[in-house]
């Protein structure tokens, strides 16, 4: 650690403690003392200055709360003493011009991945079985219980050893406090048997609670997810699984993936129940069109592809006070080298994008693309407060607790993770990736809706940062999982794949990280690394019912 604090920008007039500081302490930064009011936690802030009522607080060089009540020099900020504030934004004059990193060291790199007929590039190969309906669910659950065992794509967890050795201790007369106190062999996965087609990646069912009972525009944007998973380069093709009455009929799925794919070409095979008959008929017929799918998908082999091929969805959740100043920059950084690759990213999450949103509008390429913008954001913002619930309520419990006390503390750390090119297009909720370089994605902060839109509009690598932890994945692409502290990496290093807290300590640069993110990717998208997510099965995936999540 070679600082105990640190100012983010040069217009800030606060400070980020990189450690604990304790009431009294004395700590220096260029050059001036700073006397700690009361106690102040790693990542959370203090006074730079004396900040009045009424004040505002400004870090990342925007504004991102207000004052309540005096706030002495070296004095905690906290959900007390300040409130969300963030400044309004305009169609002003377009700054696109940026500091493009050198990529001479990547420009002969190829990843090795599956091509697909469209021009698109997988980083995986998996088949995958959709339902149309919430209806379908039990159909799917019952092939995914015929297939993915006897296919070898099944994996043996410990946990059921686990359970028997209670139940001998059980029957051995132990008591409760026994129980509790003994030692349980660790868990550990394995594949469960050897695969039968060893070009498929995996069998993939996208259960889901849509498809009827909602608005016609949830079904067609439902539609239209599922288009973009079944297009996806890392998908070889699709089992459909249809009820027949449902508001999301297989025309609108079709027409979707035409939008997409007017070409399109893969094995597609669509079952409607309804016309089937009988549920043993249906699901049948569903393993034999299956297994014969597999048998297409598993010709398809791993191939040398360039870089440009790649596609980066950013995502964060669970974030800290730390995650604004290590992690999102250091894939923000990552971002910079693939645009400048000719690759393409996605940053999505528009409640995070709260206070800044007059950087991302002067950095799109043309005033149409920023004014797409401005109408998604401030539709979304009045929506959200319509119902009493505007974006500054988007910090969760756990961000408030390490940090994050505004939405737009939040939202100017969370920008990070799309570096500083220009915003190449904006696209709304599913829309599909056409151009490249970085792209903006209406999505809701929640992170498991907004990893599931951004591989649906292309990604197909997604790095995720976080600074509390968590286990999310996505049924087909690798979620790269990246701790913004050496801490929670060493704590969870069974779901967190990279450490960017050597950032905070001082033994690793935003650009040297970055650099080692991107060639993380690099394997990752070659299969030469299975990131922990796919490692563990966690197949996260949930259709954005267009609403208010936030």
């Amino acid at each position: 650690m070679k600082q105990k604090v640190l100012k983010v920008h040069p217009d800030d007039n606060v400070l980020v403690a990189l450690v604990d500081l304790h009431e009294g302490e004395v700590v220096e930064y260029q050059g001036e003392e700073y006397v700690i009011k009361e106690r102040i936690p790693a990542k959370h802030k203090f006074a730079q200055e004396v900040l009045p009522q009424g004040k505002e607080v400004i870090m990342y060089g925007v504004l991102v709360g207000k004052a309540q009540s005096d706030i002495l020099k070296g004095g905690l900020l906290s959900t007390v003493n300040v409130k969300h504030a963030a400044s309004g934004f305009t169609i002003g004059e377009r700054r696109t011009s940026w500091n493009i990193p050198d990529v001479s060291k990547w420009q002969t790199r190829t990843f090795y991945g599956y091509h697909r007929a469209d021009g698109g590039v997988g980083t995986a190969n998996y088949w995958l079985v959709v339902p149309m309906v919430f209806c379908e669910n039990r159909n799917l659950e019952v092939l995914e219980e015929s297939l993915v065992n006897q296919l070898g794509y099944g994996r043996n967890k410990t946990y059921a050893n686990q359970a028997r050795q209670l139940i001998e201790l059980y029957r051995s007369g132990k008591n409760i406090n026994d129980l509790l106190d003994a030692p349980l062999d660790e868990v550990s996965v394995t594949p469960s048997n050897e695969r039968l087609f060893p070009n498929v990646d995996g069998i993939k069912f996208l259960n889901h609670a849509g498809g009827c009972g909602g608005t016609r525009q949830d079904a067609i944007a439902l539609c239209g997810l599922l288009a973009g998973y079944i297009t996806h380069p890392n998908v070889a093709g699709a089992t459909v699984l249809s009820l027949g009455c449902q508001n999301a009929q297989v025309q609108i799925l079709e027409d979707e993936i035409k939008k997409r794919d007017p070409n399109f070409s893969k094995p597609l095979y669509i079952l409607e129940q309804q016309k089937v008959g009988t549920e043993s008929q249906l699901l049948s017929l569903a393993i034999k069109q299956t297994f014969a799918g597999l048998v297409q998908a598993n010709e398809c082999k791993r191939e040398p592809a360039p870089l440009s091929k790649i596609c980066i969805g950013l995502e964060c959740g669970g974030s800290d006070g730390f995650s604004g100043i290590s992690a999102n920059p250091a894939i923000g950084y990552t971002s910079d080298l693939l645009t400048a690759l000719g690759g393409s990213v996605i940053l999505a999450e528009f409640p995070e994008l709260c206070g800044v949103e007059q950087n991302l509008s002067d950095r799109c390429v043309e005033p149409e693309i920023a004014e797409k913008f401005s109408f998604l954001m401030r539709t979304y913002s009045e929506r959200a407060e319509a119902v009493g619930s505007g974006f500054d309520m988007n910090p969760s419990p756990g961000n408030i607790k390490d940090g994050l006390i505004t939405d737009a503390i939040k939202s100017a750390g969370a920008a990070k993770k799309g570096g500083t090119s220009p915003v190449a297009d904006v696209l709304d909720y599913p829309e599909k990736v056409k151009k490249r370089g970085l792209n903006l994605l209406c999505t809701p902060g929640n992170d498991v809706e907004s990893t599931t839109a951004e591989v649906a509009s292309g990604a197909n690598v997604v790095l995720f940062t976080t600074g509390l932890g968590t286990p999310t994945g996505n049924p087909i692409v690798p979620v790269v999982k990246l701790a913004s502290n050496t801490t929670l990496f060493n704590r969870m290093n069974d779901i967190i794949d990279l450490n960017t807290g050597t950032i905070i300590e001082g033994d690793e640069t935003i650009e040297q990280a970055g650099e080692r993110i991107l060639d993380y990717v690099v394997r990752v998208a070659s299969g030469e690394i299975e990131v922990a997510a796919v490692r563990h099965g966690q197949d996260d995936f949930i259709p954005w019912k267009r609403g208010v999540s936030l």
